[in-house]
């Protein structure tokens, strides 16, 4: 079956104890709702649907599903469900919080805290449409990344990967502090296991590893698509895809192009993200957090009292200098003598 558009849920719709607001966002893999609760705490709610797999018409609640794509959905259907089971598991404060998860309409419904906020890639759009140079501050991504790195280590000792990582799927609260989303563990699973279904890697942000059919997944799959977004807060674009990469890499004179806007430090970071081999990537989150923390220190300018204290002790240094070169030359001739 093609990939096609389906009809998201109608506004206003009850379901399980939530009353559908509106669709907020939707992918070939999931539609995204703000919703309320009985209480009338606003929610989001993703709802497993791959357009790749199922048709939802307008007016209709339950997807067509034909016989033949039918044990691929319910595979996808059961990631989906264990990924929502499993974030459900971790607080934290920079990774989403799923409140619960449900079954109706032959799918599956995972709700999650909604907060205000805007995407790190509508911040970057913004930027760039208003011709901001350098485009987003170092001081900004050293920041807001350390704590997307927090919320990713806490992923990452739980067992999981993201493998969806990009500026789409880091949302920036008001007060600027990120929470990641959008896991992409269930579609990676899908795509391993099931052939049928097309990639849902996005380019540019995908690890090499990714466009592999039995790829050597890791932690250093998530760092690659760390250094990815970086790069994508620097330059307003994501990075070459790395599948063209393998036969023309031209990161190198994209990384020139940084120079004078970012420091040294913060560039060979991306550097290092996006290596192509991922043994010469960090291979833990807590090793490029370090990198990240790591910065060259501003000279700081000396009051007038610190430079004249400064030029007296080069002076005396310099005379204590040439007294040894006296002595020592003194040394010599006596010794010829």
């Amino acid at each position: 079956m093609a990939a096609q558009n389906n009809a998201p849920l109608p506004d206003g719709l009850e379901i399980a104890g939530y009353r559908i607001v509106k669709k907020i966002a939707s992918g070939g893999f999931s539609i995204v709702y703000l919703a309320s609760d009985e209480d009338g705490n606003a929610v989001a709610i993703k709802e497993y649907l791959p357009s790749s797999l199922a048709l939802r018409q307008q007016g209709e609640l339950m997807p067509a599903i034909s016989a033949e794509n039918l044990p691929i959905y319910r595979i996808g259907l059961k990631c989906f469900f264990e990924e929502g089971r499993a974030l459900a598991r971790i607080s934290h404060p920079n990774v989403v919080s799923v409140v619960n998860f449900f079954r109706a309409n032959e799918t599956v419904y995972m709700v999650m805290a909604y907060e205000s906020g805007r995407s790190l890639q509508e911040h970057i759009l913004r930027r760039r449409d208003k011709g901001e140079k350098p485009l987003v501050s170092e001081r900004f991504i050293r920041r807001m990344f350390n704590q997307v790195m927090n919320g990713l280590r806490e992923v990452h000792t739980n067992k999981l990967l993201h493998l969806d990582l990009k500026p789409a799927n880091i949302y920036l609260r008001l007060d600027g502090t990120p929470i990641l989303l959008d896991f992409g563990a269930a579609r990676q699973t899908l795509k391993t296991d099931i052939p049928k279904l097309y990639p849902m890697y996005t380019p540019g942000f995908a690890a090499p590893e990714l466009y592999q059919k039995n790829g050597n997944l890791g932690p250093w799959t998530d760092i690659y698509s760390i250094g990815a977004s970086i790069f994508a807060c620097m330059v307003g674009a994501p990075p070459q895809p790395a599948d063209q990469r393998k036969n023309a890499d031209k990161m190198e004179g994209h990384y020139r192009k940084l120079e004078g806007l970012y420091s040294p430090e913060l560039i060979e970071v991306v550097h290092w993200c996006l290596k192509m081999d991922p043994l010469e990537r960090p291979q833990s989150v807590f090793a490029l957090q370090k990198a990240l923390l790591t910065q060259a220190q501003p000279q700081k300018e000396l009051s007038t009292m610190e430079k004249a204290k400064q030029k007296l002790s080069s002076l005396l240094s310099l005379g204590k200098k040439k007294n040894l070169e006296k002595d020592h030359t003194t040394i010599q001739e006596s010794t010829l003598h």
